[in-house]
């Protein structure tokens, strides 16, 4: 079964940095369950196309088709991608009332990576400070490998410098939380039967050692008996 990794850019230009980079971390993540003969999907979400239902769902309590089969995409997604462009210190506005409209208990234990662009590195404590409390929050799990973008990323070394080892390095860390024990991957196979089974008492047992079980006046001749 083809699993799903969705990516959730709060970038407001056209193209996006936010937009790119998360591209490129769900490629990574793709890349790397294909070489553990898992077949993931990537689908990018670019809430900038979805700003006016955003707005409608927050004012409504009601969420038009289109923003509703975005929602279910990442309810059902076998892992998550964040990415933000830094206002103010924090997310975007538009990012945190995506954010907002999905259910509460939608991201809880879903493995995700975070991460962030800004015009300087000195916005790059923005994940850690403003994006990990949210997440957190919401109980998803989050892998330990953040990703910041400044433009000095953008280089000429494009896919061999130091943002494309951190992106490899997430995406082999969603990856392996997708396909390993308890991941996504896993749940969607057929477990078998795990019900319980109540041990058997020994036929050899000393009698005894169940005597707890037997009437008190069946346990007081016993005990006189022996």
């Amino acid at each position: 079964m083809s699993q799903n990794i969705v990516v959730i850019s709060g970038g407001l230009g056209t193209p996006s940095t936010s937009g790119l980079l998360g591209r490129q971390l769900g490629e990574s993540a793709v890349r790397e369950l294909a070489a553990k003969g898992i077949q993931a999907d990537l689908t990018v979400l670019e809430l900038r196309d979805y700003a006016n239902d955003i707005t409608n769902n927050l004012l409504t309590g009601y969420a038009p088709p289109r923003l509703a089969e975005a929602i279910e995409a990442v309810s059902g997604a076998a892992g998550l991608i964040a990415v933000s462009p830094v206002f103010t210190a924090s997310v975007s506005g538009l990012f945190k009332s995506f954010i907002d409209v999905l259910d509460p208990a939608a991201l809880d234990d879903k493995p995700m990576i975070l991460a962030a662009t800004g015009g300087s590195s000195r916005h790059n404590l923005v994940v850690d400070y403003a994006m990990r409390p949210i997440f957190a929050y919401l109980r998803a799990r989050i892998m330990p490998t953040s990703i910041f973008a400044s433009p000095e990323d953008w280089g000429a070394d494009q896919g061999h410098g130091a943002l494309a080892e951190r992106e490899r390095r997430a995406g082999v860390e969603l990856a392996q939380a997708i396909a390993g024990p308890g991941g996504s991957a896993a749940r969607t196979q057929d477990l078998g039967d795990t019900r319980s089974i109540a041990p058997r008492v020994s036929e050899t047992a000393n009698p005894r050692d169940n005597m707890t079980s037997l009437p008190f006046e069946q346990l007081l001749a016993n005990i006189q008996a022996g």
